[in-house]
């Protein structure tokens, strides 16, 4: 009985493997994704149970992805060894799509940017503040997490994030930062850290495209809400004196 129920494991295994093989995840459940996932590093245990049960729980493809291991080794069936294959497709695709974005020959779209951000910083539970270099045909050329905690004036330090720009050649730079609470309209420090950031990498000769507050249910663009072109005039005034 135990030899037929291993047997019957690899065989599921194989033909899941084959279907992906075949025609990609056309036609798989959610929980079958997750399933795929878990068996990379599950030599011989079932799988279906674990993963339908972290649909359950989660919700959501997504939201599975986006759990922290703590939370996804609560569900019986997933410990730290097999935590690999989730783990493993979302640094894949994150690296794909940086370098996806720094190799192509076009300039950069929004869709392909927002994809990205929300990728490499909208699922996490802390703040965290990223920046994305460009070259003076706007096309990009690295990105960076700059820091993580609260974003606040005392925690900022403009001549860190100007030194960085300047290591990586940037001509311009966009930054964005996640609000774990889910809501994506700006605090007033958010607005304040903006206008020192505009304000020293201008004295450089480095323009700010935008800065994006990454939420739940979308994002806040300073650049759409007119806060960048403002902070640009403020910035020549002062410079220009009274």
């Amino acid at each position: 009985m135990v030899t037929g129920g291993a047997d019957d494991r690899r065989g599921h295994r194989r033909r899941l493997r084959e279907r992906f093989l075949a025609g990609g995840l056309e036609g798989f459940h959610d929980y079958e994704v997750v399933e795929l996932l878990l068996t990379l590093a599950t030599p011989q245990r079932d799988c279906k149970g674990p993963a339908k049960a972290a649909l359950e729980r989660f919700g959501s493809l997504q939201a599975v992805f986006e759990a922290e291991d703590r939370e996804l080794m609560e569900i019986s069936g997933i410990g730290p060894t097999n935590l690999f294959g989730l783990r493993l497709i979302k640094e894949v695709a994150g690296r794909y799509l940086e370098e996806r974005m720094v190799s192509q020959p076009r300039i950069l779209n929004s869709r392909e940017l927002m994809d990205f951000l929300t990728l490499k910083i909208g699922h996490r539970r802390r703040e965290c503040f990223f920046a994305v270099y460009l070259n003076a045909k706007n096309r990009v050329v690295a990105s960076e997490v700059l820091f993580e905690g609260s974003l606040t004036s005392s925690a900022v330090y403009p001549r860190e994030v100007v030194s960085s720009a300047l290591a990586h050649k940037a001509a311009a730079v966009i930054f964005a930062h996640n609000h774990p609470s889910g809501e994506s309209d700006p605090s007033g420090e958010d607005i304040r850290v903006t206008k020192k950031l505009v304000s020293a990498l201008r004295v450089m000769g480095i323009t700010v495209h935008e800065h994006l507050v990454i939420g739940a249910a979308g994002h806040y663009s300073f650049a759409e809400h007119g806060y960048i072109d403002r902070f640009v005039r403020e910035a020549e005034a002062v410079a220009s004196g009274p």
